[in-house]
């Protein structure tokens, strides 16, 4: 599991700059993974997951998820990624973040996928496939 904090910090450090995720010597079973946080702006204060804010766990939790995504691909790279929700606890300078960060991974090549209601989002990206409530149970799928 080392490895993946390797590469979430890889993510961690395009995304932000301010974190690094290391793994907990406290396992209290085998099968669960504890990880801390260097909090780079607070002198390297290392800090529980637990006290990151809505905006810090989504930063974090996006960096974790492309890390198991680079271990998972080995030599079959992952090329798609889609994230649901998450963004409407993201402050407005947090949301910026983690947007660039997706727009970065997309300049690498892969495709990324959002699902959300936030109104920025759609401002934002310009190729959307929207869902819109009809009633009755009905609903229509637009391609914009």
């Amino acid at each position: 599991m080392r490895v993946l904090a390797v590469k979430a910090n890889q993510h961690l450090a395009r995304i932000s700059g301010r974190y690094e995720v290391f793994l907990t010597h406290e396992m209290k079973r085998l099968q669960e993974l504890n990880f801390d946080i260097v909090d780079m702006y607070q002198g390297d204060h290392i800090r529980p997951m637990n006290t990151l804010s809505g905006g810090e766990t989504f930063l974090v939790s996006l960096a974790l998820a492309l890390g198991l995504s680079d271990m998972a691909s080995g030599s079959n790279p992952v090329e798609s990624l889609f994230v649901d929700e998450g963004f409407g606890a993201l402050d407005p300078q947090t949301l910026e973040m983690a947007l660039s960060a997706l727009e970065n991974l997309q300049s690498t090549g892969k495709t990324i996928g959002i699902i959300s209601h936030v109104e920025l989002l759609k401002e934002r990206i310009p190729c959307q496939i929207q869902l819109i409530k009809k009633g009755a149970g009905v609903s229509e799928i637009v391609v914009k």
